[in-house]
């Protein structure tokens, strides 16, 4: 449906995102348009693209899909239009004025020949040159999203566009469109490459060639979580993309780039980095190393210190523990290792007393809200997220390499689902001299995101590592911890007798999928009598009939059948929903529904909440941690409902019972890893349902797929020049 109309006023507007409400008078009807919108004013004459929907509270509105400016073409129109606010000193009496002397010539006028504005009584030179300012103004602008929107861009990315390129929009997209591909955030390769097609581009354009190579790299870091690739498999990937098989070519291209790639010999093999990727990468092993050798002395008796701890708490720790102890008092960066039941928590809880006892400032922190919430209910001690330690809102930071942290030790908790940009913030507000302690678990799955932190530290040899092997005999009561280690040592899990661990065999997916729909509905509430709220599903494969996609729709269907809902992009949302936010977004405004009434900026992947509204197409979200966000428009793409998710999405976080649904997959997936990361999310209770067969497949199957990264490489190479500048030969 196609409307024509006049913008009579601005109900509601987002100048973030460019979210408009407004009404439209469109041949004497006022219709209220929804839509994306860059700078737009009262009198603007419009064409409107979309369909009319039904909106339970507001009516009937026209929400937009695409539009374009029209200027008006008549006096009333014009006027309408220089009133509207968008010409600096151009009220209704000065819009008159000029419409009454140059009549329905006014824009041909301020556009070819402004000067004939001063013509009109009270109106300057100042003025006339004010008025074609921001007209021309508006008209680039105007002009880029008309250019864009022919090639198929959205409104919104052809706003981030033009916020980057300003009026130079036209003219770089029509120049190199590929350079999209490096620029904006949210446009890929195969998108850049659709508008070069139609532009007439050649397939072997080194421009094309150039973008597909940065594409792969950008594509291996966020999809695989690999910092660089060896050069062959860069060439590979990049000829896939674009069918051009001309080995040399590529090569000649990556061997030219000095701006956007790093290019490293490690290992007798090249591997080439995007270039932010690897300065990140080189300043934490900078970093890492200054740490480790530059520590100041805590002036604390170890060993009087642990007979204390000992004493007052009523408590042994072993040899083992009270070494993790000693070195983490001592050195400069320790990292601290384990499965379930080892006593992790123990050491920071004891590290924690011990310090402050001394009057040592100590903060504990962990990549996500749920680890840090969970790290606060074992230690007792108030623990933050990393990005609320170094105070982050949007791209501010409280805390950074200028005004650095006050702690003499930070103590990080699952350390394993850091990524290297969250890692190098934290690194680079740490003061010279303090402690950093890393604890995680070295078998869990590498982090979601790029890097590989945890594995890479331990592998380069420079750190005190300190590996927990024994389990503590209250952990040995549960068989969740148990089975945990079974697992991890190829051994199949122990059911006979047990009252938290059970395996449901069942062959087929559709078995599966109904077995942990009447688990998860009905069976384990009853049984534990819980909520079904306590329950997570997890699966290792997202399609199928038992795969993630499958079962949030039909445990949707089983857990909140009916209520408010929305439809977005086929994507079903009702208030009561259980949603997880899948990527970070630094800049999304949230407020605590407690007492505290406090507010910020900033929802991460894999923050899980439940939606308590929905309305003026809106969803709303409160998060665990009391955080109401408000989702409009694009936004909601970050959502996802999360009555099941992946084995990946589910690290760092705790659940009083996990079903897992195990079919047949792809033997990179279903591995020993995977397997052992899902089972120890739970705390009460585990329940595999799948074919036996599968389960003692993924207990055997040690496959681990390399992640490449250059963080051991260049802890060597930052260790040898502090080496040289200390003067150590």
């Amino acid at each position: 449906m196609t409307i024509k109309g006049t913008v009579e006023d601005i109900i509601f507007r987002n100048e973030e995102n460019g979210y408009t409400v407004m009404n439209v008078d469109a041949d004497g009807d006022l219709i209220v348009a929804v839509g994306i919108f860059p700078i737009i004013n009262q009198g603007e004459t419009l064409k409107l693209n979309g369909e009319m929907k039904f909106n339970a509270k507001f009516g009937e509105q026209f929400m937009v899909e695409s539009f374009e400016f029209i200027k008006p073409d008549d006096a009333e129109g014009i006027k309408r239009y220089l009133a509207s606010g968008l010409f600096t000193g151009v009220g209704k009496a000065t819009a008159e004025a000029i419409v009454n002397y140059f009549g329905d010539k006014t824009l041909e006028i301020i556009e070819k020949t402004p000067q004939k504005l001063m013509k009109v009584p009270g109106i300057g030179a100042k003025k006339a040159a004010d008025i074609e300012r921001c007209y021309m103004e508006s008209s680039k602008v105007r002009d880029a999203l008309i250019f864009l929107q022919k090639y198929g861009i959205t409104t919104q990315i052809a706003l981030k566009i033009y916020k980057e390129y300003e009026e130079d929009t036209v003219y770089i997209v029509k120049s190199n469109p590929y350079k999209l591909v490096e620029d904006i955030e949210g446009i890929g390769f195969l998108t850049a490459d659709k508008i070069a097609e139609r532009m007439g581009i050649e397939k072997d354009s080194d421009f094309r060639l150039k973008a597909a190579l940065l594409h792969a790299l950008k594509e291996a870091s966020q999809k695989n979580g690999h910092t660089c690739l060896p050069k062959n498999i860069l060439i590979k990937d990049t000829m896939a993309l674009t069918s051009v098989f001309d080995k040399e070519r590529i090569e000649r291209i990556i061997d030219n780039e000095y701006y956007s790639i790093k290019k490293t010999e490690y290992q007798g093999e090249e591997y080439i980095s995007l270039s932010y990727i690897y300065n990140t990468e080189n300043a934490i092993a900078a970093k890492l190393v200054m740490l480790n050798n530059m520590r100041s002395d805590l002036d604390i008796d170890c060993l009087t210190e642990l007979q204390n701890y000992q004493k007052t708490n009523n408590i042994i720790l072993d040899q083992n523990q009270k070494e993790a102890v000693k070195k983490s008092l001592d050195e400069g960066v320790v990292i601290i290792t384990g499965g379930p039941g080892t006593g992790k928590t123990t050491i920071i809880k004891c590290l924690t007393t011990i310090l402050k006892q001394r009057g040592k400032k100590v903060a504990l922190a962990a990549p996500t809200g749920r680890a840090a919430k969970r790290m606060t209910q074992a230690t007792g001690e108030e623990a933050k997220t990393i990005h609320r330690l170094l105070g982050i809102t949007g791209k501010n930071f409280d805390f950074s390499q200028i005004n650095i942290l006050d702690y003499d030790v930070v103590i990080v908790d699952e350390i394993s689902m850091a990524d290297i940009f969250i890692f190098n913030y934290l690194l680079k507000a740490m003061p010279g001299g303090a402690r950093l302690i890393l604890v995680g678990d070295k078998d869990q799955l590498p982090s979601v995101a790029c890097g590989n932190i945890l594995s890479d530290m331990i592998s380069s040899g420079m750190f005190c590592t300190v590996y927990l092997n024994e389990i503590y005999r209250q952990a040995k009561k549960s068989m969740i911890v148990v089975n945990a280690h079974r697992i991890n040592n190829c051994q199949y899990p122990v059911t006979e007798n047990c009252k938290d661990f059970f395996i449901d065999n069942k062959s087929s997916p559709e078995d599966i999928k109904r077995s942990v729909i009447t688990m998860a509905s009905s069976r384990i509430p009853g049984y534990l009598n819980i909520t079904p709220k306590e329950i997570q599903v997890l699966a290792p494969i997202k399609k199928g009939a038992a795969g993630v996609e499958a079962l949030n729709k039909e445990l949707q269907k089983a857990l909140n059948p009916q209520g408010k809902q929305i439809i977005y992009k086929n994507k079903l949302f009702r208030v009561g929903d259980k949603v997880m936010h899948t990527v970070n977004n630094y800049a999304l405004e949230w407020i605590k529904s407690d007492f505290t009434k406090e507010s910020g900026t900033g929802v991460f992947n894999g923050d899980i909440g439940y939606i308590v509204d929905i309305r003026d197409n809106e969803i709303i979200v409160e998060f665990e941690d009391n955080k109401i966000v408000r989702y409009k428009d694009d936004e909601i793409e970050e959502l996802m409902t999360a009555y099941c998710i992946s084995v990946h999405k589910s690290q760092g976080s705790e659940f009083p019972v996990v079903i897992m649904a195990i079919t047949s997959g792809s033997y990179a997936i279903l591995t020993k890893n995977l397997l052992y990361t899902a089972v120890t999310r739970a705390k009460e209770m585990v329940v595999l349902v799948g074919d036996e067969k599968n389960i003692k497949k993924m207990v055997k199957n040690t496959f681990t797929s390399k992640r490449f990264s250059l963080l051991p490489h260049l802890l060597e190479l930052n260790s040898h020049k502090f080496q040289i500048l200390k003067g150590i030969n």
